[in-house]
Order: structure tokens, then sequence, then C-alpha cells
């Protein structure tokens, strides 16, 4: 399956897209019947957060309320990083790009305006890498829970090298800081391992996501589920 020349995140494609030229195997099946189609996005290490947040964008892009709560939710976002020490012209024009597409949303509620937008390189990678200061602030600032589930005998030395810079790819504690920074709930599906069956991972369990992702050799991207009958 092959993304546009240049494209961050593609344009949806039918599920069979991901599927390889010999007999679907049982986990594609599983999928296929799952979901209708996938958006691609691009490999290169922010994978997770721009598929995070077109995602979501995309799934409240026609309910104002939804919008303008996260909008509310990015603004206010801004005390969390305060608050976990990183100075105010650190994040401030990166904060500001993602404000500036969620109101871009607003005013046209176009999927269109949506997919331009995240295909900017330097307006995509402004949202990228605001996202990873609000997962690093959140990791931080609820420091005595994350660092039990950190490797790195450090959490501040963890959040600057593995979650602050670009293109270093997230860990399950770094969605899940995020998924509480926002309140936003996501579903993973993943293809990985052995058994015949996708696996199935909702975070935070027990909510109603508002996102479906499919994680498939290290690498994330967008999945569209079928209509309920």
């Amino acid at each position: 399956m092959k993304m546009e020349v240049g494209s961050l995140v593609s344009r949806t494609e039918d599920i069979s897209a991901l599927f390889s030229a010999q007999t679907p195997s049982a986990k594609h099946e599983d999928l296929n019947g799952r979901f209708s189609a996938v958006r691609k996005v691009r490999g290169d290490g922010n994978c997770f957060y721009r598929a995070f947040c077109f995602a979501h964008l995309e799934s409240v892009l026609h309910n104002a309320r939804a919008l303008q709560r996260f909008k509310d939710k990015i603004i206010h976002s801004g005390e969390v990083l305060a608050s976990a020490g990183f100075d105010e012209n650190s994040f401030r024009h990166h904060l500001t790009t993602v404000v500036n597409v969620v109101e871009r949303c607003q005013a046209e509620e176009q999927e269109d305006t949506l997919h331009r937008l995240l295909n900017e390189p330097v307006t995509s990678d402004g949202v990228v890498q605001y996202l990873r200061l609000l997962t690093s602030a959140h990791l931080q600032n609820h420091a005595d829970f994350f660092c039990n589930f950190v490797e790195a005998p450090d959490l501040q030395v963890y959040c600057r090298q593995e979650v602050e810079a670009m293109a270093m790819e997230c860990d399950h504690v770094d969605i899940l800081a995020l998924t509480q920074a926002l309140d936003i709930c996501i579903h993973i599906v993943s293809m990985e391992g052995d058994e015949q069956q996708l696996a199935h991972h909702i975070i935070p369990e027990g909510a109603e996501p508002s996102l479906h992702l499919l994680y498939q050799t290290s690498h994330y991207n967008i999945l569209y589920p079928r209509p309920r009958l």
C-alpha cells in the first residue's frame, strides 16, 4: 500500500489495501470484518502523535461542542507544561499552531482542510512537537505513578531523550500519559504476536474510544470501523 508522494497522512483506502497478495491471514480476515478503511501515516517515528491528532480531530469535526472542548483543553494544557517547568517561550509557538489548526477546522468543518493542514510539514510537525511536550509534562507532573513504568533511571532524562525528541517512537507509557492529559479514549488494534486473533487495547479501559489505530511492526495507521448493524 503506497502513500502519495510527500504525504504525511494519506487519503482513506479500502482496508484490503493492507493485505498482501497471498491468502489473507486470520488476523486480516478479522480486521476486514471490523474495519472498512485505513488511512496511512508516514513511518517517521512520529506516526502515533500524527495519527492521534488527525483521527481525533476528524472524529469531532462535525461536533461543534466536542471540537470546542478539545480546543479549550489544548489552550489550558499550557498550564500543564508550565507546572512541569517548561519555559513558555519553548512551547508557545507550538501551542498556537495546534490552536490554529483546531480553529481552521471549526471554521470550515471540512475533512479536506484537516488533511491539508496535517500534510503541511511545518504545521504537522508543530502539532506533533506540542503533543510530545504535553506528554512529557504529564509524565513529569505524575512522576510518582509513571516512574514505575519507565525503565530509564531518571524520568526527566527519559522524557527529554525519548518523548520530547522528534522521530522517537512512542511507548505504551507515553500513550497512556497523552490520553490522560487530553481526556481522550483510544482503541489500538494490534497485529503483533503469534496468536490468530487481533489484540485490542482500549485506553483508558472501559471508556468509549473516539479514534481507532492499527499497530503493526512498530507503526500506527488510522482505522475506520464498519457501521454497526
